[in-house]
């Protein structure tokens, strides 16, 4: 029986849990009967008027340092920035003293986001975008975003460098990575200006500050390039695009080692032994004990000393000169026996024979240049030389 009881109980618990309403684990946790499946959590909704008939009630303001060189351009186009701010119930000041721009909202303004939008478009002005451009920044679908590229790399000459590669030659790197992120890019000093939506903004951000940072823009190009053409297959929209974009290396350039190269001294913790001063020199000689004139004459003694030796060093090396050289006692190339030193007097009498040779020899030559000369003398007609002779031939050609 009591078995049966127990069973019994047990049922009667197990309906009375079911029947009670289940406890949410969150408390605010409710249905939401105006959140659906076909709502598109990502589109942006319009912000019109209506939406904010009463404005707003505080004003914000924003004020923008522009450099000397803009403050002629920014004259001349500050009737058409005032015009397109004024329809976007937004007042503006340009400060000529200051070297200032400011924009403030009024009380027509009703859309509270325009005063940041105002802002970037000074900021897109300030950095050397054209107006034109500029103003574009004030419609919802256009971003902006000032790349600070200057602090990137220290050395002057590598920055120009890569700040350079990241144009191209005549604009083609530039050009190109504008159609692929659907950007407007403006490099200008230590800065580099980007317009468009924000996924190619971070695409351009990323492009730039890598180009600084010594990788080439083109390795990004290509990868941009094939990410647009699977973009356009419907069948690869939801799988990974990993194995179709390309793996690129990285190599290591091993850089040119200097001439002379500076051998690294073994490690010690230690310090190196003080070197002794003056006086403790003076100590182990003796001569700090010594009065004042006797060591002025030591160390005039000292310095006469080393003065005689540099005299007679330069002596011996101006006397070496004037030595004559060594004659080789080694015998000639493929001959075995060894040349016998000669006495003086067959030197001479070798010298005399070879002088008695030499003035014979002059002398028939002589003869024969007199003779030849006094033949062509008769032989050949007579003629003057000289400029008036050229000036005769000259008057006669003309």
């Amino acid at each position: 029986m009591s078995i049966e009881r127990d069973g019994q109980s047990d049922a009667s618990t197990s309906d009375r849990e079911d029947s009670r309403p289940q406890k949410r684990k969150v408390k605010h946790d409710k249905e939401k009967p105006w959140d659906h499946d076909g709502i598109d959590h990502w589109a942006v909704p319009v912000f019109a008027k209506d939406d904010n008939p009463t404005g707003l009630l505080e004003e914000s303001s924003f004020a923008i340092l522009f450099p000397k060189y803009r403050e002629r351009y920014l004259r001349e186009v500050w009737p058409v920035v005032t015009k397109a701010l004024k329809e976007a119930g937004i007042g503006c000041e340009l400060n000529l003293v200051e070297g200032s721009m400011t924009v403030k909202t009024t009380r027509k303004t009703w859309d509270p986001f325009i005063i940041i939008k105002a802002r970037d478009l000074l900021k897109l002005l300030a950095r050397s975008v054209p107006a034109a451009q500029a103003l574009k920044i004030l419609n919802d679908e256009m971003q902006c975003d000032v790349i600070k590229i200057g602090g990137l790399v220290r050395n002057k000459e590598k920055f120009v460098k890569r700040r350079q590669r990241l144009l191209g030659p005549n604009g083609a790197t530039l050009k190109a990575l504008e159609l692929l992120t659907n950007c407007y890019i403006l490099v200008q000093g230590n800065t580099v200006s980007a317009m468009g939506p924000f996924q190619g903004l971070k695409q351009v951000r990323k492009v730039v500050e890598d180009c600084i940072k010594n990788i080439h823009p083109i390795y990004h190009i290509k990868t941009l390039m094939i990410k647009r053409e699977l973009a356009k297959d419907p069948a690869l929209k939801e799988e990974n695009w990993e194995r179709f974009l390309p793996k690129f290396k990285k190599k290591n350039v091993k850089r040119k080692q200097p001439a002379i190269q500076k051998k690294k001294k073994d490690y010690t913790p230690f310090p190196p032994p003080q070197q002794p001063r003056k006086v403790d020199l003076q100590l182990e000689s003796g001569e700090y004990f010594l009065a004042q004139e006797a060591r002025a004459e030591r160390t005039k003694e000292t310095q006469q000393q080393r003065q005689a030796e540099r005299v007679a060093e330069r002596k011996r090396k101006r006397e070496a000169a004037f030595e004559p050289p060594a004659q080789d006692s080694l015998p000639e190339a493929g001959s075995t026996a060894v040349k016998q030193p000669k006495s003086k007097d067959e030197d001479l009498a070798k010298m005399a024979q070879g002088l008695k040779k030499r003035t014979a020899k002059r002398g028939q030559k002589d003869k024969q240049e007199a003779a030849h000369g006094v033949q062509e003398f008769l032989a050949a007609p007579v003629l003057r030389t000289g400029p008036k002779v050229k000036k005769k031939h000259k008057a006669a050609h003309d």
